[in-house]
Order: structure tokens, then C-alpha cells, then sequence
């Protein structure tokens, strides 16, 4: 069974920089949305980027301009530059990449930005 796979987050100061990827871990074919959410604590999951199947781009409010969201279809890899980090970006992120059968999410990984 196909999973994705989320790498890249950790412990980072105001004003750093991460880079998160989501990379599947088995053979799937027909992707179409990519996108990014992410979870603060205590609140809901919320939508922060997506990339669609010929690049296309959107971003919440609160991440445009310090985040960028990019995809590898080759790798079958979705990605998410974050820079200018400040505390309120500290959550658990998670990727969800839509097939033309369903959809899955990645497992979440934790960004937390703290001095």
C-alpha cells in the first residue's frame, strides 16, 4: 500500500528557515493536487498551500510570500520551502496528495519555532 513519507521538520529560531518534502513510498500513478496543511495546538487543520498537476499555486494568507510549495512528479514528491518562520508557524504539518482514485496523508511532522 502506497504511503507518503514527511521529512524535514524540527526545532528552528524566529526568522529561520525549513524545508519540508513528502515523498511516496510506493508506485502510484494519476497524482493530481498536492498541497500542505498544517495543525497548531489546540486548534483545526488548516490548509497553508496546494500545487496542482501543471504548477499551479495557492497559499493561505498567513504563509504567502514565506512559504513556497513545489513538487518533483518524477519523485512523485511535494514540497514546501518556509522561510521567515515565526512562532505562530509552530505546528504539526502534513501533506495530502489527491490520485485519481482517493486521496492520502502523510504521517505530519513537527515544525516548532522558538528562540
Amino acid at each position: 500500500q502506497v504511503q507518503f513519507v514527511e521529512s524535514g521538520g524540527g526545532l528552528v529560531q524566529p526568522g529561520g528557515s525549513l524545508r519540508l518534502s513528502c515523498a511516496a513510498s510506493g508506485t502510484i500513478s494519476s497524482i493530481r493536487a498536492m498541497g500542505w496543511y498544517r495543525q497548531p495546538p489546540g486548534k483545526q487543520r488548516e490548509l497553508i498551500a496546494t500545487i496542482s498537476k501543471d504548477g499551479s499555486t495557492t497559499y493561505a494568507v498567513s504563509v504567502k510570500g514565506r512559504f513556497t510549495i513545489s513538487r518533483d512528479n518524477a519523485k512523485n514528491t511535494v514540497y514546501l520551502q518556509m522561510n521567515s518562520l515565526k512562532p505562530e508557524d509552530t505546528a504539526v504539518y502534513y501533506c495530502n496528495v489527491q490520485s485519481a482514485l482517493r486521496g492520502y496523508w502523510g504521517q505530519g511532522t513537527q515544525v516548532t519555532v522558538s528562540s
